[in-house]
């Protein structure tokens, strides 16, 4: 899964492609470098992050899906928390939805899921992107966030989300520390018993940075290959990230040694 901010200020690439032309040209970039999927958003969710009015993230997003989501041999996915953009992303051609509050902010989210039959991406997430990296707790990361998306499941299913069109994220990041997420990647198996596909998005984050000591969120590409590696070899059907091109060579390469 290929990373596409169209946002003036993510953490690692704002303001790049803000432009329909520089979205454009990217989703194609990565498409050719072979992404399976692209996930589009128009609101930053870095920490520290305000939130983006639903009129707006559709300005950013539709523009680019309804050039390009029926031209590229991509599946697109709308990364939003809003029903409304959700809505607004499906007509312009995407077919699945990343809500990183797992339908908690919009449970709307999980109603269109279902009328509309498209998978969506479940993640954990403590509290809000604003506060969530301030001084996060957990009793036992691993277990609480596979209760977490547990219960998520079940939820959606009560709005009638199919569960054949659940996936499921841990929230690398999202209102965690490094050593959180060093314990959810160490103990990824554990999670993989939910029996759902396993998303993981690790791409140029913090705590690689704090372990590899590179400052430049885009220098932190081997830390990242070394994150999907793992996330791979221990269950993760999909991994969502910034640089397609070497780490599709990292996908290669693990698959070949688990299938050989």
């Amino acid at each position: 899964m290929g990373v596409l901010n169209v946002t003036p200020d993510s953490f690692s690439d704002g303001g790049k492609f803000v432009s329909p032309d520089a979205a454009i040209a990217h989703a194609e970039k990565m498409a050719a470098e072979g992404a399976a999927i692209i996930d589009i958003g128009g609101e930053s969710t870095r920490p520290g992050a305000d939130p983006v009015l639903p009129d707006e993230q559709i300005r950013r997003v539709v523009p680019v899906l309804e050039k390009i989501a029926h031209r590229l041999p991509v599946v697109f996915s709308i990364d939003t928390t809003s029903s409304e953009v959700v809505q607004a992303a499906l007509d312009a051609g995407a077919t699945i939805i990343n809500d990183i509050t797992a339908g908690r902010d919009d449970p709307q989210i999980l109603t269109l899921a279902a009328r509309k039959r498209v998978p969506i991406i479940l993640m954990h997430m403590l509290g809000r992107p604003k506060t969530m990296q301030q001084t996060p707790y957990y009793e036992e990361v691993t277990a609480e966030v596979a209760g977490f998306l547990d219960e998520r499941i079940v939820t959606a299913g009560i709005h009638g989300v199919h569960i054949d069109r659940i996936l499921i994220d841990p929230g690398i990041g999202f209102g965690k520390t490094k050593q959180h997420n060093l314990q959810l990647l160490r103990r990824m198996r554990e999670l993989t018993v939910l029996g759902r596909p396993l998303v993981v998005g690790t791409s140029r984050k913090r705590f690689i940075g704090e372990i590899t000591g590179e400052d430049d969120p885009q220098q932190r590409l081997f830390g990242t290959a070394a994150t999907v590696a793992w996330s791979i070899a221990n269950g993760a059907s999909i991994v969502r990230v910034h640089d397609v091109e070497p780490i599709m060579q990292v996908v290669r390469m693990i698959q070949a040694i688990l299938e050989s």
